[in-house]
């Protein structure tokens, strides 16, 4: 008896999954075949009581019995768990269940600023605010880590793919930890379970006739001797001209492409012109799907109150008619298709990467199904623009077409684009902060999520500014939010000996409070329907009206005549702080965090969200309440943030104005070789900068400065000098006699001067963590004067034994190199220095900023 395509394809599938779905369901779960109309109930019925051998190694030991055995499986639910559900539906109905998924990022590069507002960061604030008001809810997140974009890091970074994606995962863990994001899953799209429920429904796809077979006209490299996925070229966009359009879409007009539409394709590989040549592919059939899909976005897009631009993108879709939309690639890397004859391809990433927030709840979550499945669920999606096809069309089409009851979106949180200084975001020009610069550039995580929150493209593109970036910070987290903070808790701790006192509130006083519900109001209203940055704004309007209340009641004035009335307005201050504390609290967690450590109170916000409901506590309501009591003793106060100064400032929009800016400040001629690629620029600013090794041969305090030591170094024969002093400011990490004997890394040409009366004719690199702690550079395998260099750069006047640069530097010039310390290596530009072969050593620490 010949077999189907379908048939073979989910024998394949089933004897992939018995093992590994019988491993990872819960106690008690049980898989069997799927009900089929022509078997009778007491067939079905004793089958289902045969569940005492385990169903995997049943399944794998009996020979295929029948045609309806091959065709259908299903898992099914045990009384117990039926009844299980029932209660859970009976809670869901009592309360809201949010689940809400941020776009999983790619994991081919460090995610910059814009990335980091367009999802993790905006879903994180909702999250933290469902879970303050009491809402059931699970925060999912994760890495895509299949398709071309990965094979071609993989190919440019001299590593496999597997290899990228356990770098990156690493590198966007660790960003998204510093920033505060609190999934209650990370997970990645290699893993098996995803691979499982991609597969999965993709045969629930087939059978239910949504996938066709077809051709598809594809580039081919006959250099390269393949087939060219779409990130595998670029060419000239035929909408907009734009002369790097990949071949899977255009980031300057966002239109999806296949990649024979490209003008003047090259291979990215090898650069070569391609040649057309036709490929058997597998079709998701939108055609057949349009009419639900179109009547459940027209309906859902109103009662979810999506964002203009998601409805006009969706829209547009609708208006030109949806197409088959081909779903498989020609690729290694990837998930590959259960179907005969398609042994060689793999699902196209866009296809399998929305899966993923299925398949990584179904690993975090043993009530997965509850969430996905349920029908009380409220499901919120953050992204970008360039992602809202993704998923207010392919994923929902792909999840209607599978008819097994998933979810679908209730809202879409998409926005516009943020940039950078009239420019883009730029790994490759050095352009921009990304998320690893944020977290070595010395400003505190809040303050970074203030300006991306506040800053946030909900209506049209925004643009990240230095100078915007600063005046915010200074003036309305310092002298708004710090301000009244420390203002308040300092007046307590100095006249009141930190403790409340009781309160007689006057008509004037509950007025004002009145006045700020109507604030809290509005904020409420704001996170409710999924807008953050207005929802801010009320809150720090706020905190600016506490800070009123503070100013014009004069507190200072009644102390001695009016203790009763300056206690009250004390009273109302403290609980002013608290109720900014909680209502801060999805914005800028850790100084929500410190702001309940200085009021002597509990947080009352867990560390870990792993049940993401919260318990024992108020939540977000309670910023309606005074619930400091008089007679509380409060911790001692410190500044919430410091003041970010001009020269700092200066610093930073240097450091990150990219190789092009520069080259073109220096007057290089090669500022196009230096945007393309930094390690072939001829000159490079770290050409003008003298490094080497020198030995310290004594130390001592500096007379007139509490955090300077002054060193004698030598730094070889061929330095000019035997022996020069240098001072330098690392006093509160090392005694003098902790550093003779060190071989340190000097800036040789630094341009000498006097520090405090003491002269300077150089500088010594330490690395600085988070904290604040120093430690210096040292290369102990290296000798005095020995040149320090950078793996594999290409620098005119970097290679070999040179003479020292002739010019002297300032120190704004090493500042603006932006030298590295990551994972315990000195990096600059992403490449190793140094000395005499051997890396850079710093003790005790593994990461932070040099300088």
């Amino acid at each position: 008896m010949m077999l189907s395509l379908l048939q073979e394809a989910e024998i394949l599938h089933q004897k992939a999954t018995f093992k590994y779905n019988h491993y990872v369901n819960a106690p008690g779960e049980m898989l069997v075949l799927k009900k089929n109309s022509r078997t009778s109930g007491k067939a079905r019925e004793k089958r289902l009581k045969e569940k005492k051998a385990p169903f995997a190694k049943k399944a794998a030991s009996q020979k295929i019995a029948s045609k309806q055995q091959i065709i259908s499986k299903r898992k099914i639910i045990s009384k117990q768990q039926i009844i299980s559900k029932k209660i859970t539906s009976k809670k869901s109905s009592i309360g809201r269940k949010i689940l809400i998924t941020s776009a999983i990022p790619y994991v081919n590069n460090v995610p910059h600023l814009g990335n980091i507002i367009g999802c993790v960061l905006s879903a994180d604030v909702y999250a933290r605010y469902c879970r303050l008001k009491g809402y059931d809810t699970l925060y999912i997140c994760g890495t895509d880590e299949h398709g071309t974009a990965t094979e071609a890091k993989a190919l440019e970074e001299g590593l496999t793919p597997r290899q990228i994606c356990d770098k990156y995962y690493a590198i966007h863990k660790d960003i998204y930890h510093w920033f505060g994001c609190s999934f209650d899953t990370f997970g990645r799209t290699t893993s098996k379970q995803h691979e499982m429920t991609t597969q999965g429904l993709f045969l629930r796809l087939y059978k239910n006739g949504f996938i066709t077979h077809g051709t598809l006209d594809q580039l081919y490299c006959t250099s390269c001797k393949k087939f060219l996925a779409d990130r595998f070229v670029v060419g000239t966009c035929p909408h907009c001209q734009f002369q790097q359009a990949r071949g899977d879409q255009c980031d300057r007009c966002g239109k999806l492409l296949n990649a024979v539409e490209l003008i003047q394709p090259a291979c990215k590989v090898c650069r070569a012109s391609p040649i057309v040549r036709t490929s058997d592919h597998l079709f998701l059939n939108l055609q057949k799907l349009q009419e639900p899909l179109k009547a459940w976005f027209e309906k859902q897009s109103v009662l979810g109150h999506w964002p203009q631009n998601a409805v006009t993108i969706t829209k547009a879709w609708f208006t030109e008619g949806l197409k088959p939309r081909c779903i498989t690639r020609d690729l290694t890397w990837g998930i590959p298709v259960p179907l005969r004859g398609y042994e060689k391809k793999v699902f196209y990433v866009w296809f399998d990467a929305p899966i993923g927030y299925i398949s990584m709840t179904q690993s975090a979550r043993k009530d997965w199904t509850d969430w996905w499945k349920g029908s009380h669920v409220e499901l919120v999606q953050f992204m970008a623009k360039d992602n809202i096809p993704f998923h207010s069309i392919l994923f929902p089409a792909t999840l209607i077409g599978a008819d097994e009851g998933h979810v679908l979106a209730h809202h879409l949180s998409s926005t516009e684009y943020l940039n950078y200084e009239n420019g883009k975001f730029s790994k490759t020009h050095k352009t921009g902060v990304f998320g690893d610069d944020a977290k070595f550039s010395g400003i505190p995580p809040d303050v970074w999520r203030y300006y991306l929150l506040v800053n946030r493209p909900e209506q049209a593109d925004t643009e990240f500014s230095w100078s915007d970036f600063q005046q915010k910070s200074n003036h309305e987290l310092l002298a708004n939010l710090g301000n009244f903070v420390n203002r308040t808790l300092s007046f307590l701790n100095k006249n009141f000996n930190g403790t409340v006192p009781p309160a007689v509130l006057t008509e004037k006083d509950h007025a004002f409070l009145n006045g700020l519900d109507g604030v809290i109001a509005r904020a409420t209203a704001h996170l409710e329907n999924v807008r953050l940055k207005d929802a801010l704004r009320e809150i720090m309007q706020a905190s600016k009206l506490a800070n009123g209340y503070f100013q014009e009641n004069e507190p200072w004035k009644l102390l001695e005549s009016g203790r009763e009335r300056c206690g009250t307005i004390l009273h109302v201050c403290v609980n002013l702080v608290r109720s900014l504390a909680v209502l801060i609290q999805p914005f800028l967690p850790f100084t929500s965090a410190e702001m309940f450590r200085q009021l002597n109170l509990p947080n009352l916000f867990p560390k870990q969200h792993g049940s993401s409901r919260q318990q024992g506590h108020e939540g977000w309501d309670s910023a309606l309440r005074l619930g400091v009591k008089a007679g509380h003793q409060i911790s001692t106060p410190s500044p919430l943030f410091r003041k970010l100064e001009d020269q700092e400032i200066k610093l930073l929009r240097q450091r990150f104005s990219g190789v092009q800016q520069q080259a073109a400040a220096a007057g290089s001629n090669e500022a196009k070789t230096a945007g393309r690629d930094g390690l072939a620029a001829q000159k490079d600013p770290f050409s003008a900068v003298d490094l080497c090794v020198a030995a310290v041969t004594a130390a001592r305090d500096h007379p007139n400065a509490d955090k300077l030591l002054v060193l004698t170094v030598a730094a070889g024969s061929g330095s000019g000098k035997q022996g020069r002093q240098i001072c330098a400011g690392i006093k509160k990490d090392y005694a003098p006699q902790q550093l003779v004997g060190k071989h340190i890394i000097l800036v040789r040409n630094l341009k000498p001067a006097k520090l405090r009366g003491e002269l300077s004719e150089g500088m010594l690199l330490a690395a600085k963590d988070a904290s604040g702690k120093l430690a210096v550079l040292e290369a102990p395998s290296a000798k005095p004067g020995d040149k320090v260099l950078v793996q594999g750069m290409h620098i005119q006047g970097m290679q070999g034994k040179i003479p020292a640069p002739a010019g002297e530097v300032e120190f704004e010039q090493v500042e603006s190199l932006h030298i590295l310390l990551r994972n315990g290596s000195v990096l600059y530009k992403e490449k190793q220095l140094l000395a005499a072969g051997k890396g850079i050593v710093v003790r005790g620490m593994g990461e932070g900023t040099v300088g």
